[in-house]
């Protein structure tokens, strides 16, 4: 599926982590670099080499991530398989925020975000409500005569599909409604 990049809430964005020397670390030093994740996965094992090689504790070989920025609301830990975080970054990149909120909702399972993304995405709305009125109206409101339609509760009816049926993930102020599967 692809998406609009103008939009704000898939807007592109860059994730990084910040890796520390964990030698230095025990030994009561701060050392260690920020590295952007939107590099191949070959380049970012160098920097690691790179800043283990030039370490202020000798034989230095053991990693941890301190920290991490545009991921969303997807939380990183500190000994995350490297491999796994580069996955999930270059996910977060080719879909943004959206993408980023996506894998914190399937806790960081790409296979999941995706698959969502892929098969059960029904769009951008301004909210569940929003949705919920066309998802009644697309489907039922032919059913249902023109002098009984001012009684529907539009509310209910949304407070109902989107705890068995959808949900949904506010993204930058906008709603991104998915199918639950």
């Amino acid at each position: 599926m692809t998406y609009d990049l103008t939009n704000s809430s898939i807007a592109p964005i860059t994730p990084k982590i910040y890796v520390a020397c964990l030698a230095s670390y025990n030994n009561g030093i701060l050392y260690g670099t920020w590295i952007a994740l939107d590099q191949p996965l070959k380049n970012v094992f160098e920097q690691i080499r790179r800043l283990l090689d030039k370490s202020p504790i000798p034989g230095a070989e053991e990693i941890a991530v301190h920290d991490f920025e545009d991921f969303g609301s997807l939380r990183i830990n500190e000994y995350d398989s490297i491999t796994m975080i580069h996955k999930q970054a270059q996910f977060i990149i080719a879909h943004g925020a959206l993408g980023a909120e996506l894998l914190a909702h399937y806790a960081g399972s790409l296979e999941e975000a995706e698959e969502a993304l892929d098969n059960y995405y029904v769009g951008e709305h301004d909210s569940e409500l929003e949705y919920a009125i066309h998802f009644f109206e697309e489907c039922y409101l032919h059913n249902i005569p023109k002098n009984v339609q001012s009684y529907i509760d539009y509310e209910k009816f949304c407070r109902d599909v989107f705890v068995q049926d959808f949900f949904s993930l506010d993204v930058n102020g906008s709603c991104h409604v998915f199918m639950a599967h």
